[in-house]
């Protein structure tokens, strides 16, 4: 329930009423201040009110955006002002203030305005949306008001709904192949009251009837399967730009469309492998290869971003170098289809799955992905290693967070504070990185069943504690996330590869994709500035050293089919724990009332 408060004196043929009550506002009227104050005392705490001038003259559009976005406790435009539940106090402050400053005299000049300067005045954060051509006024007398419903008939506002709903900033293929005409399809949907949740589950159901398409591994299937890919991103597409569209932003949409991202992706990975197994192909082995290159590349852009998330004094030549390059227009586009991103990559994994084998899609697709995770990375490292930028707790709480460092590491962090101060501020990705090549490596260089990788575990344990022993401030310390999460993942993918047993890796697909979903939901819960899942979490599924020691000594003490067994048993148990909180945990969010957000999508 929305409540609008017009205040001042109404003029005569304005719709200013009607389109208030289009955009599921309840109006009240209000002929001076002091009765505006009373109107604002009444109208219950738990719901959204708006003051608006009834002398306003603008788009409804511009209405909405002003009046109806949940993301902000405040929010205003020229002659509107809007405070959900939580800045809710400060409205009521500023207008009891601006009441008593004009004695409750009839308004002459905007309430709303003189509001939204009081909110500033008190350094109260107001959101102001960007209105772009959009009209929203207040004119003072009948030449101005003339002059604002000329300016509102020239722009046609649906024409800038529908331009808006499609993200500033995508992927070539996106931009030229898709949002055309799927915000034609968000509108399609907006119409007929879906909601941004749903078309995000149409999405997902699609992507996995194309996963079981290719998992048939026939000529077909693939094709289908190509087909229905490209149709679930097309869907994907249309959930953010329905969200813009209609302002229909929640915290359980944005993890709900993150999520599923990486579900569709990974689901049709393992339908590929089991097609190609239907053929006699194994690429077990690929599929999972392709799962660790793209989760790492993610985290790369996830601890980077973090890292400098707020950092004073970020400047660095190369991002000037970057700015300069994409102020030249082809090579915007150049620069954003060589890494790969979403649309890029569905759009190449359909169409080679529907004309070559799963075999040749994954080569393609692992070439790709290194090539863009080399070019991101190496990028990143010129940024960091030429900024002279000055990190914050936050940023090193986010990246400590992102370790997901478990009960050894943490235990070799708190005893090795001391040693750990006197070495250079440079080190932490170096010894993290020494201490993931020497379990990686040993483990591909023995034979499976052998003591040396439990050996090389331990001191990746013990590396990992050293690498978190302070404050993840450095230059380059954003790189020990996605470091730690190679390790942990390589190191089941080389042991799964090494047991030469029909079903170990596919276990071991399990086994990452679980464990992978943990690290994105690390992400999504800072992203929303909800704080990182709870440490009794961290420590029951081990930690990143914990349970990648665990993995080695389950390769040395069992047989090849138990080791699948245990892996398969493993994968299960640390789903189910994650899912189970991270569920309970977004679905109270959301009923509890959290700030709406909206994850403008994947980065990488």
């Amino acid at each position: 329930m929305s409540t609008a408060i017009l205040t001042g004196q109404p003029v005569p043929g304005s719709s200013i009423e009607a389109d208030l009550r289009s955009l599921g506002f309840d109006l009240r009227t209000a002929a001076d201040a002091a009765e505006a104050e009373t109107l604002l005392a009444e109208v219950p705490g738990d719901e959204r009110v708006a003051l608006v001038d009834a002398r306003f003259v603008g788009h409804v559009h511009a209405l909405r955006l002003g009046l109806t976005d949940p993301r902000f406790p405040l929010a205003g435009i020229p002659g509107a002002v809007t405070a959900q539940p939580a800045g809710r106090q400060a409205l009521t402050r500023a207008m009891a203030r601006e009441n008593s400053a004009g004695g409750g005299t009839t308004l002459v000049d905007s309430l709303a305005d003189r509001i939204l300067t009081a909110l500033d005045a008190d350094g109260t954060g107001v959101h102001r949306p960007e209105l772009g051509s959009l009209v929203a006024a207040v004119p003072a007398d009948p030449q101005a008001r003339n002059e604002a419903r000329q300016s509102v008939a020239d722009v046609d506002d649906e024409a800038v709904r529908l331009k808006s709903a499609v993200k500033a900033r995508d992927g070539f293929f996106t931009t030229y192949c898709i949002s055309p005409y799927s915000r034609y399809i968000a509108r399609w949907c907006a119409r007929r009251g879906l909601t941004p949740n749903q078309v995000t589950t149409a999405s997902l159901i699609t992507a996995l009837i194309a996963a079981a398409c290719a998992a048939t591994g026939t000529r077909g299937g693939f094709v289908a399967a190509g087909a229905l890919l490209i149709a679930s991103f097309v869907l994907d597409c249309t959930d953010g730009q329905l969200a813009r569209y209609s302002l229909q932003y929640s915290t359980l949409g944005a993890w709900l469309d993150a999520t599923f991202d990486r579900a569709k992706e990974y689901a049709y990975y393992a339908g590929l492998a089991l097609g190609a197994a239907r053929g006699g192909d194994d690429v077990w082995a690929l599929a999972l290869g392709a799962m660790v290159l793209q989760t790492c590349r993610h985290v790369v852009d996830f601890s980077f971003n973090e890292a400098n998330h707020d950092a004073t004094a970020n400047t660095s030549p190369t991002a000037a170098l970057s700015d300069k390059l994409d102020s030249v227009g082809w090579t915007v586009w150049v620069r954003r289809m060589i890494v790969l991103p979403i649309g890029e990559r569905w759009a190449m994994i359909a169409v080679l799955t529907a004309v070559t084998t799963p075999r040749i899609t994954f080569y393609a697709l692992l070439i790709g992905c290194a090539f863009a995770a080399t070019y991101t990375t190496a990028g990143r490292v010129l940024r960091s290693l030429t900024r002279k930028a000055r990190r914050t707790d936050r940023a090193a709480g986010a990246l400590a967070d992102l370790a997901d460092s478990g009960p050894l590491a943490q235990g070799f962090a708190e005893a090795l504070k001391k040693p750990a101060r006197r070495l250079p501020g440079f080190t932490a990705p170096v010894i993290a990185l020494l201490g993931a090549l020497a379990v990686v490596l040993t483990a591909a260089l023995t034979d499976f069943g052998g003591p040396w990788p439990v050996v090389a575990a331990l001191g990746y344990a013990l590396t990992s504690g050293l690498a978190v022993a302070r404050p993840l401030k450095g230059a380059l310390d954003w790189l020990v996330p996605p470091i730690f999460r190679a390790a942990e993942y390589g190191t089941v993918l080389v042991l799964a590869a090494k047991a030469d047993l029909n079903g170990a890796l596919p276990a071991a697909f399990g086994l990452v994709a679980a464990v992978a979903y943990h690290h994105y939901d690390t992400v999504y819960r800072i992203r929303g500035d909800a704080g990182a899942p709870p440490a009794w979490l961290v420590r029951s599924i081990g930690g990143h050293e914990g349970r990648t020691l665990l993995v080695t000594v389950l390769a040395a003490l069992l047989t090849a089919s138990q080791f699948k067994v245990a892996l398969t048993a493993l994968a299960v148990a640390v789903a189910l724990v994650v899912l189970v909180e991270s569920i309970r945990f977004w679905v109270g969010a959301h009923q509890g009332g959290a700030p709406a957000v909206h994850d403008e999508g994947e980065t990488a």
